[in-house]
């Protein structure tokens, strides 16, 4: 019996040979659309996704032969779980994939900020030459905090030791993670001590817009904020207004509270249009796990896990 698999966007092109090897055959359709997918979805055993179609109850209840819904990715809020549970589908994604992606892409992104790169680069190329004004700050005297210690959060942490910060971790649903070069700690002594964090959550309901007015109001310091998660864990304007009053001594963005410019309401647009304006301000489109080797390291992790569902 052909067992087909549905690749429904756009992945590397390792990743057929991958799957085929495996007994799946891999049907890689990165152009269609959602009422096309709901009209084939019954052939198939399985269905790779990105991030152009959510994988909501409808469309699982399409799926009558599916064993799999694999991510290429690590983000897993645009499925529905809950449902995918109740109806024996596995979930799959590739956190492990891209955790160093990720881990890199934060150090560099910080970095940058810290030292005025980006600025200062644009500066020179305007022919001004101003040495004082670019001043940076060690990231070694800093205490790094990190919210969300999984792959990637310790990926991350795994990258500081070198620069000789103290690092601390907090992680909601983890314990015994701490090891020599990351204190495993509580919520608190991150507000207490943190001078710089970096937040590794996924998107959920419980930390959708969780970094709040509350939230960085409860930091003892001043702090820079660094976010490579999702961006729909903190709001444009909670993130200006406290660039403005300093509280956030300045902010790394990977990602953002809404990533489809064309349709940003008015305040956004407005709280975005501000937050482009300040100096101490750095953006990468959504990339920071997205390099040319974890585009292959990903489908790699993907089909390691899809072979365990064959096992009995």
């Amino acid at each position: 019996m052909i067992k087909k698999v549905l690749i429904s966007d756009v992945v590397h092109e390792s990743l057929m040979p991958m799957l085929n090897e495996t007994g799946y055959l891999a049907d890689y359709r990165p152009d269609i659309k959602r009422d096309e997918i709901l009209q084939v979805l019954p052939e198939y055993k399985g269905i790779v996704v990105r991030s152009k179609t959510p994988i909501d109850r409808e469309l699982l209840d399409a799926g009558t032969q599916l064993l799999f819904v694999a991510r290429s990715g690590a983000g897993l809020d645009q499925i529905d779980m809950e449902h995918a549970r109740k109806r024996g589908i596995s979930i799959i994604n590739a956190p492990e994939g891209n955790r160093d992606a990720v881990a890199e892409h934060a150090v560099g992104m910080i970095l940058a900020l810290l030292n005025k790169l980006h600025t200062a680069d644009q500066e020179v190329r305007s022919g001004i030459w101003d040495r004082e004004g670019n001043r940076g700050y060690e990231l070694g005297n800093m205490c790094v905090g990190i919210i969300g210690c999984g792959f990637m959060g310790q990926a991350f942490a795994q990258r500081l030791p070198s620069f000789g910060c103290r690092v601390l971790g907090y992680d909601k649903y983890k314990t015994g993670f701490g090891n020599a070069n990351l204190l495993e700690c509580n919520l608190e002594q991150i507000f207490e001590e943190a001078d710089l964090v970096s937040f590794h959550i996924p998107l959920t309901e419980e930390t959708r817009f969780y970094i709040n007015e509350d939230f960085i109001g409860r930091f003892k310091k001043n702090f820079f904020f660094v976010n490579t998660a999702r961006g729909e864990i903190v709001k444009f304007e909670t993130l200006l207004k406290f660039l403005n009053s300093g509280k956030i001594r300045g902010a790394a963005l990977d990602v953002l509270e809404n990533e489809k410019f064309s349709k940003y309401t008015d305040p956004q647009k407005a709280a975005f249009e501000a937050l482009k304006q300040l100096p101490n301000v750095i953006f990468s489109p959504h990339v920071a796990g997205w390099t040319h080797e974890s585009y292959v390291k990903i489908n790699q992790t993907m089909v390691n896990k899809i072979k365990l569902i064959n096992l009995p």
